[in-house]
């Protein structure tokens, strides 16, 4: 007959087998973003995640996921993020109309996540490790679609603001190492000059430490870096790059094709599904140059309006596919693409 454990011995076995189990039971993807810490040293938590918030479809050959990185919400949303103030109240209309609240508006963050055959490709990163627990949500999606980190081949990032960047280094690391990181030369330039110029946007926010997180993260992406110029391709054609600035300097949308199916990334030419679509003339204040922005978005609505090409939007609600519909006005209107499973 076995001798039972001193007591000293026994809670040293179950603290160290809670420990193995807990160990096993983590992702290794997420276990990389929990050993992180955020920008002021707090440790990641594990997220709490209580609805679905990983979509799987497909474009011709490529599989495709819309992965949701959490969301952020905009209490008084009209009155403080949408210009011009002289047409919030018809903005609020517009929201009312359709039954969405003017003052608590969500920011949905949709990331597009493909693979074909050896090749997978992330558009954007969101947010990165951090301890809001409405941020952050890409790890544990990826484990649940059973792609490690390692394997992403190639990121395109549409432009640098830290929905977009930040889950692409942390810390000083890049957290994909082996993806080759697309981006438009106009966007590194414009970050990268001696003077960002934001005399024309109505951000409040705090613009020169922005700046410098963005700089610190090309530094630290500089190795896997590739800059593009518009129209640029990338594997085989598949992939365009597309110019659409206003956003940012260089910011960029992407178009998809295989076989004889597309899809337009419109990455964030709208970050509602109301506002930007019924009046392509409001505009959020995150926005460089509003007037260019205004310009891009008339110009790429107007032509997926007509084709009715399958679009995506990295802040429309998610699952963030459809297409954009004339609306018998001077605007257009979000049409979501119904659900499939059978993929």
């Amino acid at each position: 007959m076995e001798k039972p454990l001193p007591e000293n011995s026994r809670r040293q076995f179950l603290g160290n087998l809670g420990a193995a189990i807990a160990a096993l039971s983590i992702p290794a993807s997420l276990a990389a973003a929990q050993a992180a810490t955020d920008a002021s040293g707090a440790p990641i938590s594990k997220k709490t995640i209580t609805n679905p918030y990983v979509y799987k479809f497909t474009i011709g050959k490529f599989e495709a996921w819309s992965i949701s990185d959490g969301y952020g919400t905009f209490k008084q949303g009209v009155t403080k993020k949408m210009w011009p103030p002289a047409e919030r109240a018809e903005m609020t209309k517009a929201l009312v109309a359709l039954g969405e609240r003017p003052d608590d508006m969500t920011l949905y963050v949709n990331i597009l996540l493909l693979r074909k055959d050896k090749e997978v490709i992330l558009v954007d990163a969101g947010f990165g490790p951090h301890k809001n627990q409405n941020w952050g949500w890409l790890a544990d999606a990826m484990d649940t679609i059973g792609i490690a980190f390692k394997d992403v081949t190639h990121a395109l990032l549409s432009h640098s603001h830290i929905d977009h960047i930040g889950g692409l280094a942390s810390g000083g690391k890049i957290l994909f190492p082996n993806a080759a990181v697309h981006v438009l030369k106009e966007e590194v330039d414009f970050w990268r000059g001696k003077e960002p110029d934001f005399s024309k946007s109505h951000r409040t926010d705090d613009i020169k430490g922005m700046i410098k997180n963005v700089r610190g993260s090309f530094d630290t992406l500089q190795p896997n870096l590739v800059i593009h110029k518009d129209g640029d391709q990338i594997l085989d054609g598949a992939i365009t790059i597309i110019a659409a600035p206003g956003h940012t300097d260089g910011h960029a949308i992407f178009r998809i094709k295989s076989e004889n199916e597309s899809l337009l990334h419109v990455s964030d030419l709208a970050h509602n599904h109301v506002l930007m679509l019924e009046d392509p003339n409001w505009f959020i204040d995150f926005d460089h140059d509003p007037a260019v922005a205004i310009a891009t978005r008339k110009k790429v609505f107007a032509e997926i309006a007509v084709t009715k090409e399958r679009a995506y939007g990295f802040h429309l609600p998610w699952p963030g596919l459809g297409i954009v519909a004339p609306n018998g006005r001077k605007g257009y209107q979000w049409i979501p693409s119904t659900w499939r499973w059978d993929f």
